[in-house]
């Protein structure tokens, strides 16, 4: 998960001071401190941590928190809503024109990940608001930016415009809108030049272009792993352009994640949304608040029920939860809901959705994507009738098994057993709903350890 180091510190200092009946101004200066050393190390910008810890000091020895009857959980609101705060308070949205299309042109140097986020945000406005995009080839110095364009647009069945390497970016901009105003499409996504640093030629080719086009959003693209350097790329870029938005790429890799909560501080323009991932639906739309509980390790149930809802077949829920009653659930069943879930994304991103589920209670347990792929292989080696009926699966039928799937015996009984205790478990949760007082015990699914 991005932010994981800063995650981990910032969770272990709050832990401290949590369950205190009683908090003093000892206390919160010492908690202070281990935030500060938290967010520099995560490559926050000096200036923002200073003016982060003055502010959160300010109001977690106030008289609303010191008097309060849960004074330490008061502090880690205080923390939450001043972190939700630096990132931009609320989710950013994009502008829409009232004469369409709306034109979003995007910016950013070479390597931040902004032809293939493109793609994915002309793939976002498809699938969530049922849009349709044009995407645009304006980077004529890199050709296999042209082609990279073209190539997702197949990929992905959307329009491309190009005019090839040999006409200016701001004729291609300008003859792309027209395009999208004869064939009525909502938006035009113009894939800018970059560089491998900032330079005036660069600078001027963009305001040209802005210039000829107008557009509605600039939005920057910046790689979140390149800490510090980030923030002074977006100064450099909203000085010149001034950009209505920043995208985050790469926030799902191993980085300490201070770009992000600089971005905002330091140009005072919204991140809008962050690349989680390489495939094309991994961009999400950059919710401060949502992020920030993240961080703290209060988890995102926001997030995971919207994946849930483009991913899950509503029908198929339905389906499943009649067989949940009716204690017919089947290998089958398990096969499809795990294919569901997969769709989702990484389990461990997802495991860190949901509240509580933090490193620290998550330590015992690891999630193992290719453990993933052994149950599917054990599934998809059994006959039809041992899938609906496990109890039928004798020791030779195991050996099969093991065999088709190149897995164990061993592997074979782990998974009828931990079949066996899922499916009790939902008759326990089915008696419990009917106002039963039994108790499921804690379970691991096939893909823990």
């Amino acid at each position: 998960m991005a932010f994981e180091g800063l995650a981990d510190r910032l969770q272990d200092t709050l832990q401290k001071i949590r369950g205190k009946g009683k908090v003093t101004e000892a206390d919160v200066k010492e908690m202070m401190r281990e935030v500060r050393l938290a967010l520099l190390e995560a490559d926050v910008n000096f200036k923002v941590v200073k003016q982060f810890i003055n502010k959160v000091k300010e109001r977690a020895v106030g008289q609303e928190v010191m008097k309060s009857l849960t004074p330490g959980q008061q502090v880690i609101k205080v923390v939450n809503e001043e972190l939700t705060a630096l990132m931009g308070g609320e989710q950013s949205k994009i502008a829409v024109s009232s004469r369409p299309p709306t034109v979003i042109m995007m910016a950013g140097l070479q390597g931040a990940g902004k032809t293939t986020t493109v793609g994915k945000l002309a793939n976002h406005l498809r699938k969530n608001h049922n849009r349709k995009p044009l995407l645009v080839a304006a980077d004529i110095y890199r050709p296999a930016a042209i082609n990279q364009l073209e190539t997702l647009g197949k990929q992905l069945s959307m329009p491309v415009f190009s005019m090839g390497d040999q006409v200016s970016p701001v004729e291609i901009a300008s003859k792309a809108i027209e395009k999208a105003k004869e064939e009525h499409l909502d938006y035009v996504i113009i894939d800018t030049a970059g560089r491998l640093h900032i330079d005036e030629d660069l600078m001027q080719e963009l305001k040209d272009v802005k210039e000829a086009v107008t557009p509605d959003e600039i939005f920057l693209v910046v790689d979140s792993m390149t800490g510090q350097d980030a923030v002074n790329v977006a100064e450099s870029f909203n000085d010149a352009l001034h950009i209505t938005g920043v995208v985050l790429t790469k926030l799902d890799g191993d980085t300490r994640g201070g770009a992000a909560l600089s971005i905002k501080a330091v140009t005072d323009k919204p991140i809008k949304f962050a690349g989680m991932g390489e495939k094309l639906d991994a961009l999400e739309p950059f919710h401060p608040e949502r992020m920030a509980s993240r961080i703290l390790g209060m988890g995102d149930v926001l997030t995971l029920i919207e994946k849930a809802q483009t991913s899950v077949d509503e029908d198929k829920a339905k389906e499943l939860e009649k067989k949940m009653r009716t204690m017919s659930f089947t290998f089958d069943d398990f096969l499809d809901q795990l294919g569901q879930v997969r769709s989702m994304g990484p389990l461990d991103e997802l495991m860190d959705m949901i509240p509580g589920m933090n490193k620290k209670a998550m330590k015992n347990v690891s999630v193992d994507e290719k453990q993933i792929g052994r149950v599917e292989a054990i599934i998809q080696s059994m006959t039809t009738r041992e899938k609906e009926e496990p109890d039928i699966i004798n020791a030779s039928r195991k050996k099969r098994i093991a065999v088709g799937s190149g897995t164990t015996v061993q592997d074979v009984n782990r998974l009828l057993k931990q079949f066996d205790e899922m499916k009790k478990m939902m008759k326990q949760m089915t008696n419990m709903s009917k106002g039963g007082k039994k108790k499921g015990k804690g379970m691991n699914f096939p893909f823990m350890q």
